[in-house]
């Protein structure tokens, strides 16, 4: 993939080319399921609860076109088709790992002062 090949003109940076090709709810979790190991399509429909056939069976075959994602189909009956992580799809990963850190400390977390359901509170004696 050229860094002018997915739409017309050139991009404005780094982070905008990249944007691009995860850009969309279903892609990030898609290199997410597959960085644990390879699935097949059903096994990647229930990974992601939520996506329907025809949105990952699209962005399956943009990522793939993309170069992140390796179909394999086995010549079995009845016919098997895995999907894996390319070598690119795993540095794309890794260079995302940052971000989900930051999304697990900045948004999973409670901010300060706030508490979430399952907090150990202290009964406060004489409140109504």
């Amino acid at each position: 993939m050229g860094t002018t090949g997915r739409r017309p003109g050139a991009y404005v940076c780094g982070i905008d080319a990249a944007m691009d090709v995860i850009g969309g709810k279903w892609k990030v979790l898609i290199l997410w399921a597959l960085h644990e190991r390879p699935c097949r399509f059903g096994e990647l429909r229930r990974e992601l609860p939520g996506v329907t056939e025809k949105v990952l069976a699209s962005h399956l075959r943009e990522m793939e076109a993309d170069g992140l994602v390796h179909r394999e189909a086995y010549d079995e009956v009845p016919p098997r088709v895995e999907y894996s992580l390319t070598p690119r799809g795993v540095s794309l990963n890794e260079a995302l790992e940052p971000l989900g850190a930051w999304g697990r400390a900045n948004v999973l977390s409670p901010a300060p002062g706030q508490m979430r359901e399952d907090d150990d509170v202290p009964l406060v004696t004489g409140a109504a």
